[in-house]
């Protein structure tokens, strides 16, 4: 039944329906009344026309009733009214239309109107029924009347009901998608945390151990094959793993996208030397830091993201140029930090480093805080990392300046 209300043609299909059926009620009533003789209270001669037409024009507008229902509802109200206070007459079509546009102006939203339209059957009720109700045709047509008095505001508001539950129930979605959408990119920023975090330090690690392991293996003397062969092991192991790792965190980084810095961030400025004396025990060239200007204290999200930008390149050199020299440069200006992390390297020319995570994570970490990224080759050759940081230094009492 709701689907069949729905269709597009349903309001023209039970406008023809009502049609034929008032049609035919006021033919009845009018050959019934005026059987009964000339003393008989009824339409007579032209007044049957007139009936007819009224009948029809409280039914046909209703397949109006989508496209213009404050229209379609006043023209039938109109027509009913004029049939019972001139031919004291109604159609239990007419009767139907009129409910039907009061329910629909209601669900449109239009109570005030819907409920005005009942108040010129209140009045014929009253006035009509009670002081007139010899000239009405029939008891059937004061019970319709009493009918559209007190049943025309119900139906506007079981229409204002509907609609207040429909809007409730689209608040509802609405509110639940919104939810959706929430935990949808929360998960995918903690993936994107998960994924960042896991490539920085555990991939770094790992590819540290396998430069160890070929170290060992080509500078220890003397050192026995079954040794050389272990250590040659634990190097494939590690590049293993971080083929693995590397897989691992092409899923990770699916449908995700740059997130902040993370909430508790534990290395920072005063850890990039020992993470350069680290970069220069396991690698066959030399790594070094410049500062320049005045050096202070950042904000933790910032030094966090310089910490891992160092920390990423100096792994890109070793893994891309082994035994290229690494120069790490902090600069210090009044709302800027600027970095420079370049080695001497073959440059990015078929070196594939721009084919991994790593440059992309960089770039997502300076993003983070503000601040931006470019990598490229150097223009004295070599590989070269550039970033610009915001500055904002921290007081003696935790304030940025």
């Amino acid at each position: 039944m709701r689907q069949l209300a729905a269709a597009p043609s349903a309001p023209a299909v039970a406008s023809a329906l009502l049609g034929m059926a008032a049609a035919a009620q006021a033919a009845t009533m009018t050959i019934r009344v005026t059987s009964f003789g000339p003393q008989a209270v009824g339409p007579t001669g032209n007044l049957q026309l007139s009936l007819v037409l009224l009948s029809l024009l409280a039914v046909l507008p209703l397949s109006l009733v989508r496209s213009y229902p404050a229209t379609a509802a006043v023209i039938i109200t109109a027509a009913n009214v004029l049939s019972a206070a001139t031919l004291h007459s109604l159609t239990v079509a007419g009767v139907l239309a009129q409910l039907a546009v009061q329910y629909v102006l209601g669900l449109g939203g239009a109570q005030v109107l819907a409920a005005s339209l009942s108040l010129p059957f209140a009045l014929l009720a009253l006035f009509g029924v009670a002081a007139h109700s010899g000239r009405l045709a029939s008891a059937l047509t004061a019970g319709l009347i009493i009918v559209l008095a007190s049943a025309g505001p119900l139906a506007s508001l079981a229409g204002a009901a509907l609609r207040a539950r429909r809007a409730a129930a689209a608040h509802s979605e609405s509110r639940l998608g919104i939810a959706t959408v929430l935990q949808e990119n929360t998960a995918r920023g903690e993936r994107a945390r998960i994924s960042r975090e896991l490539h920085d330090v555990v991939a770094h690690h790992v590819s540290m151990i396998a430069v160890q392991a070929e170290t060992a293996r080509l500078t220890t003397p003397e050192l026995p094959p079954a040794g050389a062969q272990r250590l040659a092991a634990i190097g494939d192991m590690a590049r293993t793993a971080l083929t693995e790792m590397r897989r691992l965190l092409g899923v990770l980084r699916e449908d995700t996208g740059a997130d902040p810095a993370g909430r508790q961030p534990q290395p920072g400025l005063a850890e990039l030397i020992g993470l350069i004396d680290e970069a220069r025990e396991v690698s066959r060239g030399g790594a070094r830091l410049i500062v320049s200007g005045w050096p202070a204290p950042l904000e933790p999200g910032v030094e966090l993201a310089t910490y891992r930008i160092v920390q990423e390149a100096l792994t890109n050199a070793r893994r891309h140029a082994p035994g290229a020299a690494v120069d790490v440069e902090l600069r210090f200006a009044d709302d800027v930090l600027w970095l420079r992390v370049r080695d001497n390297g073959p440059g990015p020319a078929g070196s594939g480093r721009f084919a991994g995570n790593g440059l992309r994570g960089m770039v997502e970490r300076a993003a983070a805080v503000g601040g931006s990224l470019r990598t490229g080759g150097a223009v004295s050759g070599g590989f070269l990392v550039e970033a610009s940081l915001p500055a904002k230094i921290i007081t003696k009492h935790g304030h940025s300046s």
